[in-house]
């Protein structure tokens, strides 16, 4: 059932009188449900004739000499008769010009003064066609997706111009058009292309999927159409960093809702002049959002630093334990990169050891993101099996979310650890036995002088919860710790020149210092521990 009704009719003529396109001219009527849009243009062009052919009275509208319908409905005709020579001869087809950019061979076709093509070579078959072979040859694996265009910002002015002309024409009718009641482009676009481009790649479209597909459409001919914007609305264009050009669509929106009408007709042709050609397709790109791995690591070296270690340009050690788990997965997940971060850090000669640290791994438009939980045990395997530096535990792929549990009320948590300390003056075991009585001990840490390049100079309140103490000689003693998090270990057992109080060598009155340090247990209840 054809979509417009008797009060359409003088519309829809005006509006293909001066050069609209059918699916604009649906979209200015007000036609909002799907099935119209998807008909074949040609189809469109002959139910569109037979509508119009009904009407007997001229076109009665502001635009000057307007030509006979008889004459107009003649051109329809020639149009579907091009449409049949160029279906038959292979033509109107999508095609890659030298810049590679992608336009139409359709030279015949009359271009829609709105929307500049888009709802008429951009919607059928073949361009939807090529657009899936750009996807195939991309190489990510997806199960849905969801596909983003981006229009050039001179459809929102001609768009605009349009509706000043049939709002006054409606006008004539006592009837109204607001801005909202014509159907977006985007909108409209959609509803043509997304069954197609679902039935193509074989998967739903879902505007929840993290793999994007998106195509950005340009329109050289007509750039200028919004420079006389910037002109009469100046503060809405204003320079942006990431931003190549000022005449972005939020920025083209903000000034057509400024301006006044009557200085909008002055400036622009009211209806839009009809282009000569159809736009290009700037990029045809795809993406996938990333995926975040999380897991607990083990380190057993005394000489492997958590991140590379990289001092003035000169590496210093030659893996870390970000590379040595992060490496397996940039293979797997076939991602561009990565990002690292954990619930703390220890230092290179530094030891962790019980449970591991939290750690989590973001991973960059990942070409493979769906794994099974078989396959993820698997992969855990091959990195615990590639070194003996580290162990992983518990891998799993969390969500953007999740990851927050890691890091929420980090210095409220605890960390236990045990550390083998000299002492320059001889100790018998009752020397220490009064650091196991020590409940709760707050001490005040200034930043200290191996770190204070790359942290702020500060004094850091931290919390000593409990101490016990195991006897080795006259000269050494383990000491087991459990603190604050975000506390300072070595700092705490020799001072550092005074910049922690109190510290061990101070409560024990002689000079200390630490021989070994391991991480027992960073008590961060996350990621969910998994079965082996």
């Amino acid at each position: 059932m054809f979509p417009l009704t008797e009060e359409n009719k003088r519309v829809a003529q005006l509006l293909l009188s001066t050069g609209t396109c059918p699916r604009c001219i649906f979209r200015f009527c007000g036609v909002d449900f799907h099935a119209p849009y998807k008909l074949p243009y040609k189809e469109l062009l002959n139910e569109l004739q037979k509508f119009l052919e009904t009407e007997k009275d001229e076109l009665v509208s502001e635009v000057p000499n307007p030509p006979p319908k008889k004459i107009r409905l003649q051109e329809l005709e020639d149009g579907i008769d091009r449409m049949d020579n160029l279906s038959q001869n292979g033509e109107g087809k999508i095609s890659i010009i030298e810049d590679g950019s992608i336009a139409s061979k359709n030279s015949n076709l009359n271009v829609c003064n709105v929307c500049l093509g888009i709802l008429q070579d951009f919607c059928e078959k073949d361009f939807v066609k090529m657009v899936c072979e750009k996807v195939g040859a991309s190489g990510f694996e997806f199960t849905n997706l969801v596909f983003s265009v981006s229009f050039p910002p001179q459809l929102s002015v001609r768009e605009h111009a349009a509706w000043l002309l049939v709002k006054q024409e409606m006008g004539k009718q006592s009837l109204s058009l607001g801005r909202n009641d014509i159907v977006q482009l985007k909108e409209a676009y959609k509803w043509i292309t997304h069954p197609l481009f679902s039935e193509e790649l074989g998967v739903p479209i879902d505007g929840k999927s993290l793999f994007e597909v998106s195509v950005v459409f340009a329109h050289p001919e007509t750039v200028e159409d919004c420079h006389f914007l910037r002109a009469i609305c100046p503060d809405c264009f204003k320079p942006a960093k990431n931003k190549q050009s000022v005449f972005t669509r939020m920025a083209v929106m903000k000034a057509l809702n400024k301006i006044k009408e009557e200085d909008f007709l002055k400036q622009f042709p009211c209806p839009p002049n009809s282009p000569k050609a159809v736009c290009t397709v700037l990029e045809i790109e795809c993406a996938h959002g990333a995926v975040f791995v999380a897991g607990r690591y083990n380190k057993y070296s005394r000489n492997l630093p958590q991140t590379p270690w990289i001092i003035d340009g000169q590496r210093k050690l030659e893996s870390s334990v970000e590379e040595l788990i992060s490496e397996h997965l940039l293979t797997v997940f076939k991602a561009e990169s990565f990002n690292f971060s954990s619930s703390g850090r220890e230092d290179v000669d530094v030891r962790t050891l019980g449970n591991g640290r939290p750690f989590a791994i973001e991973l960059v438009n990942p070409h493979r993101a769906h794994f099974t939980s078989q396959e993820i045990k698997e992969l855990q395997q091959k990195i615990n099996n590639s070194s003996n530096k580290i162990q992983v535990r518990d891998l799993q792929i969390v969500t953007r979310e999740a990851i927050g549990h890691m890091k929420e009320g980090e210095e409220e948590k605890t960390k236990t650890y045990s550390a083998l300390i000299w002492t320059n003056k001889a100790i018998q075991r009752k020397d220490i036995e009064f650091l196991d009585d020590i409940k709760d001990l707050k001490i005040d840490q200034k930043t200290p002088l191996r770190v204070l390049h790359r942290r702020p100079l500060a004094v850091r309140t931290r919390i000593i919860h409990s101490m016990e103490t195991h006897y080795v000689d006259e000269h050494h003693f383990r000491l087991y710790l459990k603190t604050q998090a975000g506390t300072y270990i070595k700092e705490f057992v020799h001072g550092d020149f005074g910049r922690t109080r109190p510290n061990i060598g101070s409560l024990m009155d002689v000079t200390a210092d630490i021989l070994e340090l391991d991480v027992e247990s960073v008590d961060v209840d996350w990621p969910p521990a998994l079965d082996d």
